[in-house]
């Protein structure tokens, strides 16, 4: 079969590999198509420190089965799937006490393992989510909105709250869709109109261009002076953090998604005066999968807005290096891995 591998940093090679074979308790998936994520993109750069090569890239992903034998799920042959890609070893004690998303020795598809980006992959059967109808374009994109929901789960967000998102990129975009499906009043702010503009599409109460206007000023006129109950950081950057802070209300939440790669120096002491709870989140859980996939089913969030362009199989160091000089005017690239989507 063939493979998408980066073969080492700033190369992208289409390579022949073994057709897996399922194991006991496993199914055999023919992908559909994959996601880019930002990990995907920072592989192919080098500036993934988790990354050895060569490596299949991709955790975002739709698949049909292939094969499967009898199983508990009532899965069977034919049915259009995804699956949580974040693989934990069960005895650690994050996994002995439920928190498996962030197991210690954590091995993500296209991180630590190879990936999604080939024609087939066997997949333990108990990781499997049905689709429930979902088209196999929408379903490549639920493991990215999963992030953003299990982000959003990680402390209460109430119907009414207001709510900031600091940063208007695909995870942030999928925490507001999430946020405005939970009742929250939403104010995103961004560097990019592009990227505002698609915030205004799903929902966003209110957009800020930091480059042009002041947040804080903003934030208060959005809020009546009051601040903001739960606080969003969705890129990692220093600078993203200290505005989430600064724009919190007392006892508001902090919820952080982006993965920075630059240190953070403030004083800690207004988490005290504030008293602020700040929460990390990492990964996902299956429920969560299974949340957004009944949410997108009853119409609730349309994913597929966020889709920038779709690259066939052979194009796919196109879609990487678009995605690496991005000037922010790309959300999701999809790389179609089945030929046969082309003629539906």
């Amino acid at each position: 079969m063939k493979a998408i591998k980066i073969n080492k940093p700033d190369e992208i090679i289409i390579d022949e590999i073994e057709k897996p074979v399922p194991k006991k308790g496993e199914a055999l998936l023919k992908i559909k198509y994959c996601g880019i994520c930002g990990a995907d993109v920072a592989s192919y750069t080098g500036n993934q420190p988790f990354t050895t090569y060569p490596r299949i890239p991709g955790h975002e992903f739709s698949a049909e089965i292939a094969e499967i034998g009898e199983n508990e799920y009532g899965l069977k042959v034919g049915d259009i799937v995804t699956a949580n890609p974040y693989f934990n070893c069960g005895t650690c004690y994050s996994c002995n006490r439920g928190i498996v998303n962030a197991c210690t020795d954590n091995q993500t598809m296209g991180v630590q393992r190879d990936g999604s980006f080939c024609e087939y992959v066997a997949m333990p059967i108990e990781r499997i989510i049905p689709g429930k109808g979902l088209s196999a374009k929408e379903l490549a994109l639920i493991e990215p909105f999963s992030i953003s929901c299990h982000a959003l789960s990680r402390c209460e967000v109430k119907e009414g709250d207001n709510l900031l998102i600091m940063g208007a990129g695909p995870i942030g975009l999928f925490a507001l869709l999430k946020a405005k499906a939970m009742g929250a009043k939403v104010m995103i702010a961004d560097l990019l109109d592009n990227r505002l503009a698609l915030a205004k599409e799903y929902g966003a109460d209110r957009i800020v261009n930091t480059k042009n206007e002041n947040l804080l000023e903003a934030a208060e006129e959005f809020t009546d002076g009051n601040m903001f109950d739960v606080t969003v950081e969705a890129c990692g950057q220093p600078e993203t953090f200290l505005n989430c802070i600064d724009c919190s209300a007392t006892g508001a939440n902090v919820i952080l998604i982006g993965n920075g790669k630059r240190n953070t120096e403030f004083l800690h002491s207004i988490l005290l005066k504030k008293e602020l709870n700040v929460f990390g989140s990492r990964n996902a859980y299956t429920k969560d999968f299974k949340e957004l996939i009944d949410l997108v089913a009853a119409g609730g969030a349309d994913v597929l807005k966020m889709v920038s362009g779709v690259y066939d199989m052979d194009n796919a160091s196109e879609a990487f290096e678009a995605l690496a000089h991005n000037d922010g005017s790309l959300a999701k690239l999809l790389i179609r891995i089945d030929k046969e989507e082309c003629e539906k």
